[in-house]
C-alpha cells in the first residue's frame, strides 16, 4: 500500500525526519485560513507519478492566487485519480538535492540503503551514480554513516544526512514497510537538510498488525473503484476483474491457476478471492471458516457474478465448519428460491436463476467427509455440484455463467 505524501510527512514529522510547514487542503476555501506563510506550493495528493508534469504542483504568492491554482488542481485528474487532498507546503530554496532510500531487497533478503547525490534520477544508468550499502546484521549507525561516505559527503552534511538515514531505517522498521524514500533531500547554503516529498510503501502482508494502516486501507477501499484499490494497495489476497465467475481458493497459486484455467476454457474470471490469509482491512484475527463466510456474502451481493467457483486443494483448517458454511449458503440459497417460484404463481420463468450457484472443487484425502455430507444436501439442480476434477469444476461454472437463452 502507498502512502500519499501528505500522510508520508506526518511519519517523518513524528520520527524525527526535517519536513517544511505544511497545512492539508480539502477545499479550496481552506487556504482563507492558511496558518503557514507565503509563498507557498500546492501539491495534489495522487498515487500518480509526474504530477509536476501534468500540472498538480502550483506556486502561489497570495491567497487569491492559491485558491485558483488549488481550484485547478481538485479537478485535474492525474493517471485518472483526482485528488481528494492538497498539500499546501512553504516554499524552499535548495542548493543541492539528492536521493535517499530504505529498500527490502528481496533477492537477499535484507534492508538496502541507497543514496544518490542526484534527485532527477536517469533509472536505466542509476547503476553509475547511485551508492547502496547492505544493512547485513542488526542495524548500527554505522550503516548509515557508510552510505553518506560513499556518496562522497563530509563534515556535518555527512552527519546530517547519515541522521535521516538512521531515521528513515527506524520507521521502515517499525511500520513493516517494503520502501521508504526522499526525492529529493534537499539541502540549503548552511547545509540544513529537508525531506521535500517522500514515499512510503506499505508490506501488504504486515498492515493488519497495525491499527491505523488497517483503518487507512478500510478507508481506500470505501473510497476508490476496484482498479484504484488494486494500483493503491497491491495485489494482496485479492484481483478484481470484470467477468463473471467468482473464484475462491485456498493459496495463491491455486487461485491463479483456476483463474488461467476458467480463461482458457471460455469463462470470464471475476472476483478472485485467496483465503489462506486475512484480507487487509481485518484488525482483529480472523479464521478461514470467517474469511470464508465473509467472501461468500460479497460475492452473493455482487449481482454481476451468476456462478462461484471454489478450488480448494491439499488442506485447510476448520474442515466440518468449513463444510458447514458451504451447506448453510446453498440451503439458504434454496429455501429463497422456492420462495421465489411459491409467490410467482405458476410462472414459468422459474428457470431464471435468481440465486447463486456453488461449483465446489475439493481435492485432497481430508476432503473425502465434506464431499459426502455435502452431496447429501437437498438443493436445487444447479444450486451445488461437488467435484474431485479441477477441468470439470472449471467446465461446469463456465456452462452455469452463460445467461439462460429461452426457446419461443
Amino acid at each position: 500500500m502507498d502512502l500519499l505524501e501528505y500522510q508520508v510527512k506526518e511519519w517523518f514529522g513524528k520520527i524525527g525526519i526535517p519536513v517544511l510547514p505544511s497545512q492539508r487542503i480539502d477545499h479550496p476555501t481552506d487556504l482563507k485560513r492558511l496558518k503557514i506563510r507565503f509563498p507557498i506550493v500546492l501539491k495534489s495528493q495522487v498515487h500518480g507519478a509526474e504530477r509536476a508534469k501534468a500540472g498538480g504542483v502550483r506556486f502561489a504568492q497570495t491567497t487569491i492566487d492559491a485558491i485558483a491554482a488549488a481550484q485547478n488542481i481538485f479537478s485535474l485528474p492525474i493517471w485518472g485519480e483526482l485528488p481528494e487532498v492538497v498539500l499546501a507546503e512553504s516554499k524552499y530554496d535548495a542548493n543541492q538535492e539528492f536521493y535517499l532510500a530504505v529498500v527490502l531487497d528481496t533477492a537477499v533478503c535484507r534492508p538496502v540503503l541507497l543514496g544518490c547525490k542526484e534527485a532527477d534520477i536517469d533509472w536505466e544508468s542509476a547503476g553509475e551514480r547511485m551508492q547502496h550499502v547492505v544493512v547485513e546484521q542488526e542495524f548500527s549507525p554505522f550503516y548509515a554513516r557508510r552510505l553518506a561516505l560513499k556518496m562522497g559527503l563530509q563534515g556535518t552534511l555527512m552527519q546530517s544526512v547519515s541522521s535521516v538515514v538512521e531515521k528513515m531505517y527506524h520507521l521502515f522498521v517499525q511500520k513493516d514497510l517494503d520502501l521508504v524514500e526522499i526525492n529529493p533531500l534537499a539541502v540549503s547554503a548552511t547545509s540544513q537538510v529537508m525531506a521535500l516529498n517522500g514515499k512510503v510503501r506499505v508490506n501488504e502482508r504486515a498492515i493488519k498488525r497495525h491499527p491505523d494502516l488497517a483503518e487507512m486501507a478500510a478507508k481506500i477501499i470505501s473510497r476508490h473503484s476496484s482498479t484504484e484499490i488494486n494500483s493503491i494497495l497491491g495485489s494482496w489476497n485479492g484481483v478484481k476483474m470484470h467477468g463473471k465467475i467468482g473464484i475462491l481458493g485456498n493459496g495463491t497459486g491455486s487461485v491463479m491457476a483456476t483463474l488461467d484455467l476458467v480463461a482458457n476454457a471460455g469463462g470470464n474470471p471475476g472476483v478472485c478471492l485467496n483465503l489462506r490469509h486475512a484480507f487487509l482491512t481485518d484488525t482483529t484475527p480472523t479464521t478461514f471458516r470467517d474469511r470464508l463466510e465473509t467472501s461468500l456474502k460479497i460475492l452473493e451481493a455482487d449481482k454481476s457474478i451468476p456462478v462461484i467457483l471454489i478450488n480448494f486443494l491439499g488442506s485447510i483448517p476448520q474442515i466440518e465448519q468449513v463444510t458447514e458454511v458451504i451447506g448453510r449458503f446453498v440451503q439458504q440459497e434454496n429455501s429463497e428460491l422456492q420462495s421465489q417460484v411459491v409467490h410467482s404463481n405458476g410462472s414459468k420463468n422459474s428457470r431464471e436463476r435468481n440465486f447463486t450457484p456453488l461449483v465446489v472443487r475439493l481435492a485432497g484425502s481430508e476432503f473425502k467427509a465434506a464431499r459426502k455430507y455435502l452431496a447429501t444436501l437437498k438443493t436445487h439442480t444447479d444450486a451445488l455440484l461437488v467435484v474431485e476434477n479441477l477441468d470439470e469444476a472449471v467446465a461446469a461454472a463456465v456452462l452455469l455463467a452463460k445467461p439462460t437463452v429461452n426457446k419461443k
